[in-house]
């Protein structure tokens, strides 16, 4: 798993409780995204609308529980970015 796909699951967990929500990564991804990807966290492209950050979390949410752990979150960022 990369170092930047612990800094992206970082800063989406909004309440730290070290898993992630449909809401939060798509809060976090609009509010946060244009920062991130300013800051080299996630490419410029990987900035979308609320649609995207929704299919990044269904793409991600591999045995349907609803919420992110940080190994499906970095499996399917660090294939999708490249890292």
């Amino acid at each position: 798993m990369s170092d930047k796909a612990r800094i992206l699951f970082d800063a989406l967990d909004l309440d730290r409780d070290g898993t992630l929500t449909r809401a939060e990564v798509i809060g976090a991804l609009l509010a946060k995204g244009p920062t991130l990807a300013a800051q080299g966290v996630i490419p410029v492209w990987g900035v979308g609308c609320a649609e995207d950050s929704s299919a990044l979390f269904d793409a991600a949410d591999q045995n349907g529980d609803r919420v992110l752990t940080f190994e499906e979150f970095a499996a399917v960022v660090d294939r999708r970015f490249g890292w």
